[in-house]
């Protein structure tokens, strides 16, 4: 019987969950990217795995990967957006705060996703329709609260709404700090979180369309009903872009409040 795609999605996130959890700790060599950004070893074998699970299974797919960028047809409908390593910084520190995403695009939107903690060995995932995690082989739906009013915020550039709209200077908001709890965690593990009701919500700046980096996370919010819009109320990928991603209409009618008086492109 043939894999479906939201089991391949999982089982290739945990392929490179594997890769990520082994080579915790070891001595990583490092490709600079820019004078601030760098892949290490870790990246790119868990990249490999990752894209060996989809392309043994989907053959004709076309695949971009955040370290060897895309391959196969150009004209191919179905793309899978890989970040083999969400958090490198992290990892690279000894911080096992991590994500392995692996989501589908088939057409204009993302039908299926997974994101993989490599350490707390969960896959969160959804078909598109609901979202779960699923952790020691049973699967639990993941429900949204905004109970813990835990925010986390990426701080991390670019700032393409600036100086309209940046994320840092939310945390220093008086509205902000009586109404939430703010957290930086440095890696799209935290939309996973929003999803499962672990934070109340999350912020970020940014072009996302296509971005490897959020279109797991991006899916498991809208597949376990948060409300997820760009920085200025628009649908994602539009407009300014940038995300708010919260739990509830409540709390993200307060973040947008608080980050609309600050973007050149809220209405």
């Amino acid at each position: 019987m043939p894999i479906t795609d939201e089991e391949l999605a999982l089982n290739a996130a945990r392929s490179g969950a594997a890769v990520v959890r082994a080579m915790y700790g070891a001595s990583l060599e490092r490709f600079a990217k820019t004078a601030t950004d760098f892949a290490t070893s870790a990246d790119i074998e868990a990249e490999r795995a990752v894209i060996d699970v989809i392309r043994a299974a989907r053959p004709d797919d076309a695949v971009t990967g955040e370290e060897s960028g895309r391959t196969g047809s150009a004209g191919a409908e179905r793309m899978w957006l890989v970040d083999p390593l969400c958090g490198t910084l992290n990892y690279a520190a000894r911080t096992p705060l991590v994500a392995v995403n692996v989501a589908l695009r088939a057409g204009p939107d993302v039908t299926v996703a997974a994101a993989a903690d490599p350490f707390a060995e969960e896959v969160f995932w959804t078909d598109g329709d609901r979202a779960h995690v699923r952790r020691d082989g049973a699967d639990e739906e993941l429900v949204p609260s905004a109970e813990s009013r835990l925010v986390d915020v990426n701080l991390d550039p670019p700032f393409p709404n600036e100086p309209g709209f940046r994320a840092v200077r939310l945390l220093a908001d008086p509205g902000f700090a009586e109404r939430f709890h703010s957290r930086v965690v440095s890696t799209s593990l935290a939309l996973a979180w929003v999803a499962a009701g672990r934070r109340a919500a999350y912020v970020t700046d940014g072009d996302l369309r296509d971005n490897v980096h959020f279109a797991a996370g991006i899916a498991l919010c809208r597949a376990a009903g948060c409300v997820v819009t760009g920085v200025d109320g628009r649908p994602p990928h539009t407009s300014a872009g940038g995300l708010v991603a919260a739990a509830d209409h409540e709390t993200h009618a307060a973040l947008l409040a608080l980050v609309g008086g600050r973007s050149a492109a809220a209405p």
